[in-house]
């Protein structure tokens, strides 16, 4: 009996050291043997941690990705406005010209004045 103690623990330290041990505990995992095995109420609650953990760092991602696309087309509406506005500022400023001006009211038959304005000034007796 002595001897077959001495067998199993000459077997272990063996699988330890060559390294089939590690071996050993990897096809374990493999296998889902962790999640039967005496201790395997600890692992259902770490395993169940680390879907809600990762199901928390998807939707993080998610909405992280929802906002960078939501700033992209903010920042095509503000381009988009910009040029806008400095078409009607152009249009604007052409419209404001005194040539231009001329030529809309000779559409409209009036011409503009050959003899200059005149100042009145008026005087107060007092």
């Amino acid at each position: 009996m002595q001897n077959f103690e001495l067998q199993k623990n000459y077997k272990k330290i063996n699988l330890e050291d060559s390294g089939c041990y590690m071996k050993h505990n990897f096809y374990n995992i493999l296998k889902g043997k962790f999640l039967v095995s005496d201790g395997a109420f600890k692992n259902w609650r770490f395993i169940i941690f680390l879907s809600l953990l990762a199901l928390v760092m998807i939707a993080s991602s998610h909405s992280a990705d929802k906002k960078v696309h939501k700033i992209a087309q903010l920042n095509n509406d503000v381009k988009e406005l910009k040029s806008e506005y400095l078409d009607v500022r152009m249009i604007l400023m052409r419209s404001k010209m005194e040539s231009e001006i001329i030529a809309s009211m000779s559409k409209r038959g009036l011409q503009p004045s050959i003899t200059p304005p005149q100042k009145i000034l008026i005087t107060t007796k007092e």
